[in-house]
């Protein structure tokens, strides 16, 4: 028996866990980075900074959202409650691998029209994802599977149906610093705009709202991770 086999639960659980850790402290990051990229006090080039800063922490954050369903999926089956193994896992890592490289060239381009249609094209995949682990989800809670939800397992459903939920506010949140790309190149073509300077505030503005939120449904995901109460 090799190494991995040996502690291949281990080692995806700690990898899960770490995911986590960039998930939620990623987002604080951006959240308080947000104060400063609205800050029409500062100089442009200043807020310019503040906004990079956002997007360096950020990609960690996305690098954790992408790889915790995946790394959930594979524990899940060493657990015998997600019955696919196999092929379904391997397409499955392979696919995840590919949606993972998307994220990262959107990143890389971010000051590009270029990174403006890999982020699109990023947001489509959520497009699929999302209402399909939602469906999965609800379904094996009501007993149709494809997941095992006997007592002592439906922790595993509803961790995925609430990061379902979690994967739309992380949608939004997308939206919201896609939006900055686009107002910040407006600000530095134009120069100072007060109509564009309102609107970035409001869309920062609605994105704080949704980080409680989104704050509260990663610990919640996590607690079930964590405890397993049901």
């Amino acid at each position: 028996m090799s190494f991995f086999e040996m502690y291949e639960l281990p080692i995806i659980r700690w990898i899960h866990i770490v995911a986590m850790v960039y998930w939620l402290g990623g987002e604080w990051g951006v959240f308080q980075t947000s104060f400063h990229v609205i800050n029409r006090k500062l100089a442009m080039a200043e807020r310019r900074r503040h906004m990079e800063t956002a997007y360096r922490i950020d990609i960690l954050a996305r690098t954790g959202i992408i790889i915790l369903l995946p790394l959930g999926m594979h524990m899940g089956h060493l657990w015998n409650i997600q019955p696919y193994g196999g092929g379904f896992l391997a397409g499955m890592w392979a696919f995840y691998a590919g949606w993972l490289a998307l994220c990262w060239a959107a990143y890389y381009h971010r000051e590009t029209d270029l990174g403006i249609k890999l982020t699109k094209f990023d947001e489509a995949i959520r497009y699929v994802v999302i209402p399909t682990v939602f469906i999965a989800a609800l379904a094996s809670l009501l007993g149709y599977g494809p997941f095992n939800a006997e007592y002592g397992q439906k922790w595993f459903s509803i961790k995925l149906l609430i990061f379902s939920l979690l994967l739309v506010i992380g949608l939004l949140l997308r939206y919201i610093m896609r939006e900055w790309t686009t107002m910040f190149r407006i600000l530095d073509t134009e120069g100072d705009s007060p109509e564009i300077e309102a609107k970035l505030e409001k869309s920062i503005i609605f994105g704080r709202r949704l980080a409680y939120l989104y704050w509260i449904g990663i610990l919640t995901v996590a607690f079930f991770g964590a405890v397993k109460p049901i």
